[in-house]
């Protein structure tokens, strides 16, 4: 140590200032030893306080990380604990370097605080809040890098970040009177001056954000803000209690209610928290391995004695020479090392290169690898993308063909009812029509009979006045010969008196008798003619009130004749719209059944329809069903091209068609797939052409041009040769029923049973004969032989109802007529001629 205060003497300053660099590292290193160590007390300030100051005297933190890195701290949570502490300090109260020097180090922090966060021990929980504290700090000094890390700040730059947080720090419950609550606590002291400046600039922050925003905006950052009002200030009132800070630090008191933000006035109450720390140095406790080197001579301001500095001289200037020789000596051997060192550091570096590039190589390499993996991950990813899409679209599909298929149930019933109402409509309305078609068509005929009646009765009234006239003519003739035949008559009387000379009282009253008939004559005629323009001036003053009136009921002929036109001419628009409307209902009854049948034939090509099964015996069913379906049809077609205007039987006919069409496509294909390879293709076939000969069909009635010419004829063809089909696909020995079936094995029975009675009688026959013919030992093996057959002869006690050609009973009469007739074949050969025949017998 003298050597550092002799350096103005020798004149060897570049030696003199390296060791004072290397004697600052080794006691920079010696405090960071000192500090962070296992021993569960507080960190000592002075330790602290040279690790700081080593941090501003290397502008940086790069001799405690390079001291740091090798410490064990997942070994001891005391020793990781102090270490969070004294990194605090740096950060806090070292150079402002220091904080990119500790980000470089982030993850080790992490890693600690992580490892010590799994493991149950006393300071392992405090350890990883103690990191995550140190992380986010470092994160929020980076972010806002205008704030120093012991956060003293200005307003103006406060206000220019403006963007902040305040972390709810937890303590630990540890007794501030011993060493190891003392370790705990120590490093709370940081965390207080953090949380002061902290609050601070939450407070003036959320005042100047009131004063800009609504309130009701910022409601969440008031309940927040209280939240951690009122931990800061459990955590500062149980801060303040321990006597452990008493001597260390001054907390400050916060205001019993948090600020109202709401009223902009509160800012001016607002009073800035401040942490002061006493000057007093730490009380220094006698530690064994605390030896801190002290100098070995006193370079204070106290004077010394002259005689001292006399001496101190003298001694200066003996030792002289003896300290440059070996200031030389030194320096040789420093050069050889130096040479040496650099060799070394050559050599070293030479490695570190080589190292350099292999493990550039192999960055490069795993740097391709990993793209490759980006890749092939990306590839994948995509992949795996695609499958869960196809998986949604088909769980979609599925999902969505069920809701169709229901949706187009119910539309399907929806329709056709609005159309059955609809028809009925229709028929009830075309009824009417024709009600009052036919009220038109009679009131028209009455109107034509009462015109056809006035119309005679004019002719009438016509011939009578002409009758009247030529009568009236004739009379006045009559008159005018009258008179010119007076004087002709009265000259005739002349002349033949003339002739033939009377007597004159002769003559006299000849012309008195006369004149007297001439005279009434005229009197009679005249009355006649006076009587007949009587008559004829009646007749034509009654012909003239006929003549009115036949005018009138002309003209009221004539406007009803309009109007029954023009209701006949609505009736026929009328009915010519119900035409419309009808085959329109049947256009539309047409184009669902289509939408049905392709359905249908859609399903046989679905990969879902595949695992659907059907037995050949519902097939028959429904291909049955859609016979008579198609009749029923046939059927309804001809009524409809008689009357188009009822169209009701052709629409219900091809409803019932178009379902029962396609549940046999369906259930025909359900079939094939149980069925052998050439029954399924021809059944597949067949249904394909099922679908093909009813589309064809309802496209016929759709159009009016071919109306005429649409046939479910073909149609009916391909059903009766799927129902074939499916009637090949039936087990054998199901065609025929079970009530027919069990008749046919009764009769059977029966036959068999009238055989066998015929044969009993025949052999009584036989063994009467042979008793006669035959005695002893051969008697009695024939009557042995025949009485083995009586047993046959007892049919079973119960009927057969329900016997198949293999049932038991079958079996039983069968080998029953077998044993019959070999019995009967045995005694004939041994009977011989003596036996009866056996022809009926042997029809069995």
């Amino acid at each position: 140590m003298c050597f550092c205060f002799m350096s103005p003497l020798s004149g060897s300053s570049v030696a003199i200032v390296t060791y004072d660099l290397n004697l600052c590292s080794l006691l920079q290193l010696s405090s960071i030893s000192k500090a962070i160590n296992s021993n569960e007390a507080p960190v000592k300030e002075k330790h602290a306080r040279r690790i700081i100051l080593g941090t501003h005297r290397e502008k940086g933190a790069f001799t405690f990380w390079s001291y740091a890195l090798g410490l064990p701290l997942s070994s001891n949570s005391i020793l990781s604990w102090k270490f969070c502490h004294v990194v605090h300090k740096v950060l806090r109260d070292g150079h402002h370097n220091s904080l990119q020097d500790c980000m470089r180090h982030h993850s080790n922090i992490v890693e600690t605080g992580q490892l010590w966060g799994n493991l149950h021990d006393r300071y392992g929980q405090l350890v990883a809040l103690y990191a995550k504290l140190l992380c986010t700090k470092m994160e929020f000094h980076v972010k806002h890098s205008e704030i120093r890390a012991n956060l003293e700040v200005t307003d103006e730059v406060l206000e220019r970040v403006a963007g902040t947080d305040i972390n709810n720090l937890n303590t630990s419950i540890a007794i501030s009177t011993l060493t190891s609550g003392q370790c705990r606590l120590s490093p709370l002291i940081q965390v207080i001056q953090d949380c002061s400046h902290l609050y601070h600039f939450t407070v003036k922050l959320l005042f100047k954000l009131h004063a800009c925003l609504p309130a009701d905006t910022l409601q969440g950052h008031r309940d927040r803000f209280h939240d951690q009002f009122h931990s800061l200030k459990t955590f500062f009132n149980k801060a303040r209690d321990m006597m452990y800070f008493k001597r260390l630090i001054q907390i400050p008191k916060l205001p019993e209610s948090p600020p109202n933000f709401l009223h902009a006035a509160s800012l001016a109450k607002h009073a800035r928290p401040v942490v002061v720390i006493p000057d007093e140095d730490e009380p220094e406790q006698v530690d064994d391995d605390d030896d801190d080197p002290e100098p070995l001579i006193n370079v204070s301001d106290v004077t010394m004695p002259i005689v001292c500095k006399m001496l101190v001289a003298v001694c200066l200037l003996v030792h002289r020479d003896i300290q440059i020789e070996n200031l030389k000596r030194d320096l040789e051997l420093l050069r050889t090392d130096l040479e040496r060192v650099k060799g070394e550091a050559q050599r070293y570096i030479t490695q570190l290169k080589s190292q350099i590039n292999s493990l550039e190589a192999e960055l490069e390499e795993q740097r391709v690898q990993k793209q490759r993996a980006l890749v092939e991950n990306e590839q994948l990813r995509m992949e795996l993308e695609a499958t869960r899409r196809r998986n949604a679209e088909h769980e979609s599909v599925q999902a969505t063909f069920g809701e169709a298929e229901s949706k187009r149930t119910q539309a399907t019933e929806q329709r056709y009812n609005k159309l059955k109402e609809k028809h009925t409509e229709l028929v009830s309305s075309h009824a009417e029509l024709l009600r009052k078609s036919a009220d038109t068509v009679k009131m028209l005929s009455a109107t034509q009979q009462t015109q056809e009646e006035v119309e005679s009765t004019k002719q009438q009234l016509a011939f009578e006045v002409d009758r009247i006239t030529y009568e009236s003519l004739k009379h006045q003739n009559r008159l005018f010969l009258t008179k010119v035949n007076v004087p002709i008559i009265l000259l005739s009387a002349f002349f033949l008196s003339l002739l033939y000379p009377l007597s004159p009282s002769q003559v006299g009253e000849q012309q008195t008798r006369s004149l007297s008939a001439l005279q009434a004559e005229k009197e009679h005629l005249m009355h006649s003619v006076s009587e007949k323009e009587a008559a004829l001036s009646s007749l034509r003053h009654a012909a003239q009130l006929q003549q009115s009136s036949l005018q009138q009921e002309r003209e009221k002929s004539t406007r009803e004749l309009g109007e029954l036109q023009g209701r006949l001419q609505e009736k026929e628009q009328l009915q010519q719209k119900l035409l419309e409307e009808q085959f329109s209902l049947l256009q539309g009854t047409v184009s669902e059944a289509e939408s049905i049948i392709q359905d249908a034939v859609a399903k046989l090509d679905d990969p879902l329809h595949i695992r659907c099964t059907s037995s050949p015996d519902y097939l028959v069913s429904r291909a049955e069903a859609t016979l008579g379906s198609i009749d029923k049809v046939k059927m309804g077609l001809s009524d409809y091209l008689t009357n188009m205007g009822d169209v009701g039987g052709l629409l219900r006919a091809l409803t019932k068609f178009s379902h029962l069409a396609a549940d046999t496509i369906i259930n025909g294909s359900a079939t094939a797939h149980m069925a052998p390879t050439d029954h399924a293709d021809r059944l597949t076939e067949n249904c394909r052409g099922c679908a093909t000969q009813s589309l064809q069909f309802l496209k016929d009635l759709k159009s009016k041009a071919s109306l005429q010419r649409a046939d479910p004829t073909s149609i009916r063809i391909v059903v009766q040769k799927i129902l074939r089909l499916g009637e090949e696909l039936r087990p054998k020995g199901m065609d025929v029923r079970q009530d027919e079936l069990g008749d046919l094995v009764d009769k059977e029975m029966a036959a068999t049973s009238a055989a066998i009675e015929e044969a009993v009688r025949r052999i009584d026959e036989m063994m009467n004969q042979a008793r006669k013919d035959t005695s002893g030992v051969k008697l009695e093996v024939n009557e042995r032989s025949v009485s083995s057959m009586f047993d046959l002869r007892s049919p079973p006690s119960h009927r057969l109802f329900s016997l198949l050609p293999h049932d038991k009973w079958y079996r039983c009469g069968k080998s029953r007529s077998k044993r019959l007739l070999n019995l009967l074949g045995i005694i004939k050969e041994q009977w011989g001629a003596s036996a009866p025949s056996l022809t009926t017998s042997r029809k069995m």
